[in-house]
């Protein structure tokens, strides 16, 4: 299996200048390999500019410009080409599945801040079986940079990328390691379900609360957003004011990290069956579409976007989609199994019954069956549903 690992390096003030240029002619790749694809389209009959031209075109690029682009990796040059060609193949997907096109757009210095390196030992080196004690990453034209290794790493290193992040700069390696043994069995099975006043409820009847990172720091984010707007294009007072946005989101972001960990580990630690909601998040948190008003041309009718708006701040500051990933790669390696279910009627199917019907949910947290009476809390019983749903496709399933 292969597993990533994010460490911080903490390199001298000229390997931090380095990494600047490195990410400043990568940057400069991409937007020339984009040019290239532009210009062939709109000027050559429509032809269509592929990966394996743009990589032959490497050693003459390298060659010609020996200052800027002859000094880094060609492996990771070849990777900033495989992205843009990786960007248009998703560009011509979406165009035939009828979404938003999105074209690839030209990518400023402030905007490209990963440089990948694709294998081990190829313009890069993960150095953590030396002498000295303190952990190095070697890369072509920076040197030995200094890493806060805060954890070992298992197994062999396959690829290594760099990645800046306000004035911090990251390496994420990506290890490919044997199958860890799984974790004892509980015997235990629980369903959850994802809401906005409570993070999840458990068929359990256990809740964890929302702890709303990004409300919590809406009004300094709103302030210093507000001071930014402010500034002059350019000055080193806008330069602080943008570290200090991207410190808050940052910090936001890790909060947000932290707990989707712990929370997906207690779960994974204490039961062999978790089922959820497999829940379109990305739809969910959907503007609703404007109402034209037939009696008044060019006027639109009430949508309710206020509202809908604000429940798309608290999905988004939930962070549903990034708390399944981290559930289902724990699963994983604890060998437990993770079940997404069809939500439709989780929450008006009364678990005792089976009456479904849209007068079983009065209010957002009271369930009343108005068939049989059954009353408990609204998510407690879709999580429950959810259970019963994901077991029994447990069943269905050829063993």
């Amino acid at each position: 299996m292969i597993r990533a690992y994010t460490f911080l390096m903490r390199p001298t003030a000229r390997q931090e200048q380095a990494l600047g240029e490195m990410l400043r002619d990568h940057c400069s790749l991409y937007n020339g390999a984009l040019q290239e694809r532009r210009d062939a389209y709109r000027h050559a009959s429509k032809t269509t500019v592929r990966y394996g031209q743009q990589s032959a075109q490497l050693k003459e690029i390298r060659a010609f410009d020996p200052e800027r682009q002859g000094r880094w990796s060609f492996s990771s040059q070849q990777a900033t080409l495989r992205r843009l060609d990786k960007a248009f193949a998703a560009f011509f997907r979406r165009i035939k599945a009828g979404d938003k096109p999105g074209c690839p757009r030209f990518r400023g210095i402030g905007r490209f801040d990963t440089v990948d390196f694709p294998r081990d030992g190829d313009g890069c080196r993960w150095d953590s079986t030396a002498h000295d004690p303190v952990t190095r990453v070697r890369l072509q034209g920076v040197g030995h940079v200094k890493v806060h290794q805060h954890r070992p790493v298992v197994g062999r290193v396959k690829t290594i990328s760099v990645k800046r992040e306000g004035r911090r700069w990251y390496v994420i390696l990506t290890a490919d390691q044997e199958q860890p043994e799984p974790l004892p069995a509980t015997g235990s099975v629980v369903g959850i379900d994802l809401g906005i006043a409570n993070f999840l409820a458990g068929s359990n009847g256990e809740f964890v609360p929302n702890p709303r990172h990004g409300r919590k720091a809406a009004a300094k984010l709103e302030a210093a957003q507000q001071a930014l707007s402010r500034c002059k294009r350019g000055s080193k007072r806008r330069r602080k004011t943008v570290e200090k946005v991207a410190t808050l989101h940052r910090r936001v972001r890790c909060q947000r990290l932290d707990h989707a960990h712990k929370t997906a580990l207690g779960l994974v630690r204490e039961h062999d069956l978790i089922a959820h909601e497999d829940l379109k998040i990305r739809n969910m948190g959907k503007a609703p579409e404007p109402k034209p008003d037939p009696d008044q041309p060019g006027g639109f009718l009430p949508n309710g976007a206020a509202a809908k708006a604000g429940l798309n701040r608290a999905i988004s500051d939930a962070g549903w989609g990034v708390f399944l990933a981290i559930l289902n790669a724990k699963a994983e390696c604890a060998g437990r199994e993770v079940m997404a279910v069809d939500p439709r009627n989780t929450s008006r199917r009364c678990p005792e019954c089976g009456h479904t019907a849209k007068e079983n949910r009065p209010t957002q947290e009271t369930f009343h069956c108005v068939s049989c009476g059954h009353s408990a809390h609204a998510d407690t019983v879709g999580a429950l549903n959810v259970l019963r749903a994901g077991l029994a496709r447990r069943e269905a399933q050829p063993a």
